[in-house]
């Protein structure tokens, strides 16, 4: 099972010069979670462009398993919060992913040392 942070997500809808990196991690959609916090960057991608490529990079994004947001994670992100000195999204990220024994996929080097990531520099 895989994850993508919002990075990975950001640099694959802008085809970015990353995009290569996430795109098969991505599009293999039975081995895709998405932690539902990643879809609040539908917010970003308003920013950057229109809204009806918006709900396109939404609709792509639900292709995987979307994770709702409960108490263990929520504990769990905490707990990865406090330790490792992470933003609340990257830390709700990476408990979902070690939830469900995934690699997270990024190019956040806040990330970069930490055992079931791939890191890719941005």
């Amino acid at each position: 099972m895989n994850v993508v942070d919002s990075s990975g997500w950001l640099e694959y809808f802008a085809d970015a010069s990353n995009a290569d990196f996430f795109a098969p991690v991505i599009e293999n959609t039975a081995e895709l979670i998405v932690p539902v916090i990643s879809l609040y960057e539908f917010k970003r991608i308003l920013q950057q462009r229109d809204e009806n490529e918006a709900w396109q990079a939404i609709a792509a994004m639900q292709q995987g398993q979307v994770v709702d947001l409960n108490s263990s994670i929520a504990l769990s992100a905490a707990k990865i919060s406090a330790t490792l000195k992470t933003p609340m999204a990257d830390s709700l990220i990476l408990a979902t992913t070690r939830a469900y024994q995934a690699t997270l996929w990024t190019q956040d080097a806040d990330f970069a040392t930490i055992p079931e990531v791939k890191y890719i520099k941005k």
